[in-house]
């Protein structure tokens, strides 16, 4: 049952939608999600099953949110910009769609994309540069400014960010012998990032 302050829309079965959101004609919100006070989902916007989008997001034309994300208040998610599920997005963090903007320039047509891997997590107030790639289940700390492709399972931080270390799937830190604390879970270097190992293992 959707609490009181959310109103049913007979246009997205399923959906619990506030009644001061607006979600234009022409967007997909799926089942079981939750759009929040002041919320904006544009016409052509495209939102998974069980999502929660937080007070005064806005979720522009062409963006495309998986199943079980969490957008937390005052997030844009322009156009070029691809979460996919599970992705939790932080408090104000910032996504970008081009480089080098100027408002006397039109550059629309130079819109470079981003996507954020399945289970990866942004702090709030980070940054996310346009055209690079978040690896899966990937960790970005607050206030941090990414400018580069991040691998799998990484923990980033600073300005610009680096790597500090390995998270796993639930998010703890690992240390040297990239067991998780938190479940037991097995991890192995794989290339640039992390791979999990043993049994129960998801392959990426």
């Amino acid at each position: 049952m959707s609490a009181p302050e959310l109103r049913d829309d007979p246009r997205f079965p399923g959906v619990a939608i506030h009644e001061s959101a607006y979600v234009d004609e022409g967007a997909v919100v799926g089942a079981g999600s939750r759009v929040w006070h002041f919320a904006h989902v544009m016409a052509g916007a495209r939102i998974g099953a069980r999502c929660v989008i937080g007070q005064n997001v806005m979720v522009g034309p062409g963006a495309v949110v998986g199943d079980g994300c969490k957008i937390q208040n005052n997030v844009s998610l322009y156009a070029g910009v691809t979460l996919e599920e599970d992705v939790f997005c932080g408090p104000s963090c910032v996504f970008t769609n081009v480089l080098t903007p100027r408002a006397f320039i039109e550059r629309k047509s130079e819109f470079r994309p981003t996507l954020v891997r399945r289970g990866a997590t942004i702090g709030a107030n980070a940054t996310i540069l346009c055209g690079i790639e978040l690896g899966a289940f990937c960790l970005v700390a607050a206030g941090a400014v990414v400018t580069r492709e991040v691998a799998p399972f990484a923990l980033m931080a600073g300005v610009p960010a680096r790597r500090i270390g390995w998270v796993g799937e639930a998010g703890e830190p690992l240390g040297e012998d990239l067991v998780c604390p938190r479940t037991g879970a097995r991890y192995a270097i794989a290339g640039e990032g992390l791979v999990a190992v043993g049994a129960g293992a998801r392959a990426l």
